[in-house]
């Protein structure tokens, strides 16, 4: 099988395009060339390209590069900077997936004749009784990445490959240093690739969209305070308020980037809700309602819930089980089965 292996420079993916060649298959490298700009942290460093091609040697394999910078600035950056110019909080990377390493990257793999795209994502292509695809959760809880690759769904699957998704990341790193890869301790990459760690978020988004100072008011609309930038406030958010210390504990429950820009606080309990509303709603094998559990962030718990349609399979209304802090507008929100192992689809959390 000819195997068109996204490497990103980092141990996951270095030992998934081993793992492949090891079982016999035709593998091709491919690192994808995203951001333009500065770069530093992420995915996106030119340090990650030749670590990339370098392993891809060390391999024997071949290794090729696609600039897909428009797209990206396109389906991720311009995205991230208009979701914070109206007070959603974004998630790029998910974006990034959907856009790039999913329907992109799959797209020049057919047009090229390869058989299959494989990521080194720690989640796992599973099989149900019908012998239909499940996308289902990494061995390694602890690294489980199925919440980031949702949008993957059954006829996309049959053309995905998740190598590494059986193993735990220390098996990762050992299958990498037996190997003598360059990258056996590399560390994980965590942050955002077009924010420096230099410049910060505040830097970016500054030199893109003007940032508004806001009032900070309290549930009952008495202002308290003022933050320099709505744009970098998010739901929950308890720091850099610009409130005074002392007091009791003040979250942030709700942001508004209109014409009157200000910032609702409040304790724990004003943050709670019966229920979230998901737009933009994908699945992998189409709609499903009743008893699930969802995950609002890359490595929160799941929690029981019920998912219910509003008018079409593409927005849902989730209804907790018991009160859930506010998820973020912006922010992904996934379905599993209620066994907790295999996706079912996922979202937005809407506003």
């Amino acid at each position: 099988m000819r195997v068109l292996v996204g490497m990103s420079g980092g141990v996951d993916s270095s030992v998934a395009a081993a793992l492949l060649a090891e079982e016999g298959h035709e593998v091709v490298g491919v690192t994808m060339r995203l951001w333009g700009g500065d770069s530093d942290t992420g995915c996106c460093s030119v340090a990650d390209v030749d670590d990339a091609r370098r392993v891809a040697q060390q391999l024997g394999l071949d290794h090729v590069v696609f600039n897909f910078s428009e797209d990206f600035e396109a389906n991720v950056v311009e995205p991230y900077v208009s979701a914070h110019a109206e007070g959603i909080t974004p998630n790029p990377c998910i974006e990034c997936n959907r856009h790039l390493k999913f329907d992109r990257l799959s797209e020049r793999a057919r047009v090229l004749g390869f058989d299959a795209v494989a990521t080194g994502h720690h989640a796992r292509l599973e099989r149900d009784d019908h012998g239909r695809p499940r996308l289902a959760r990494g061995a390694d809880r602890d690294k489980d990445q199925s919440y980031v690759v949702h949008m993957v769904d059954a006829a996309e699957l049959e053309h995905t490959l998740f190598p590494i998704g059986h193993m735990t990341k220390s098996e990762v790193r050992e299958h990498a240093r037996r190997l003598g890869l360059r990258t056996a301790g590399k560390p994980d990459s965590q942050d955002v690739c077009f924010i420096t760690s230099t410049g910060g978020r505040e830097r970016f988004l500054g030199d893109r969209i003007p940032l508004r100072s806001a009032r900070v008011v309290d549930t009952d609309g008495r202002t308290l305070g003022e933050v320099p930038s709505v744009e970098m406030v998010t739901i929950g958010q308890r720091r850099g308020l610009g409130l005074p210390g002392g007091g009791p504990l003040r979250y942030v429950v709700d942001v508004v980037a209109d014409e009157d820009p200000h910032v609702v606080v409040g304790d724990g309990s004003d943050l709670l809700r019966d229920s979230v509303e998901v737009a933009a709603v994908t699945w992998v094998d189409g709609p499903v309602e009743g008893p699930v559990r969802v995950q609002v962030s890359a490595h929160g718990p799941a929690s029981p819930a019920e998912c219910v349609a509003i008018g079409s399979s593409d927005r849902v209304e989730v209804r907790w089980a018991e009160p859930q802090r506010r998820v973020a507008p912006g922010q992904s929100v996934v379905f599993y089965d209620v066994d907790d192992r295999w996706v079912l689809g996922g979202g937005v959390a809407a506003r």
